[in-house]
């Protein structure tokens, strides 16, 4: 069954979302070598306090943070920690997610570290690329399959495997 949302709805949809891609600007703006993620994650708390949003993650499943931070070919959900010093060549993905009034908003965003390598900026070109193509099959009529078919077939026409 597919519910369909109100225009209220989708409106308060729109807010966790925005106030999402909002936070994750601002932490791009803060990577940078020698900048623990640690001080990303009190930035994140910081920035959902004022906002009047619950972090999503926060507990969920007894996880202890609301940002997720994961360094370079880290699996997703790494734990911020002062410990974790963000070094030049870097790639670093951050996940967070909010609820506001009622609703979740949720993304994530991978930023390079100072310079990177030629080969770590094609990755991130071609996934962008990647990303964009997704975005645009999702379109009434069309089915999860165009979707990942044209994921699949840019990637691997640009040497993925």
């Amino acid at each position: 069954m597919i519910v369909c949302k109100s225009p209220s709805e989708l409106e308060k949809m729109r807010r966790a979302g925005l106030l999402v891609w909002e936070i994750l600007q601002e932490l791009k703006q803060m990577v940078k070598p020698g900048v623990a993620t640690e001080e990303l994650e009190r930035a994140a708390v910081k920035r959902m306090r004022a906002s009047g949003a619950r972090p999503a993650f926060k507990g969920y499943y007894g996880y202890p943070c609301v940002l997720c931070t994961s360094i370079n070919s880290e699996i997703v959900h790494g734990i911020p920690s002062p410990k974790r010093v963000l070094k030049p060549g870097d790639i670093l993905k951050v996940d967070t997610g909010v609820q506001l009034d009622g609703y979740f908003g949720d993304s994530a965003l991978t930023i390079p570290v100072g310079g990177i390598s030629p080969e770590l900026e094609r990755l991130l070109k071609v996934t962008q690329e990647s990303l964009s193509l997704a975005i645009d099959k999702v379109r009434l009529g069309n089915r999860l399959g165009d979707v990942c078919s044209a994921v699949q077939t840019h990637a691997e026409n640009r040497g993925g495997k």
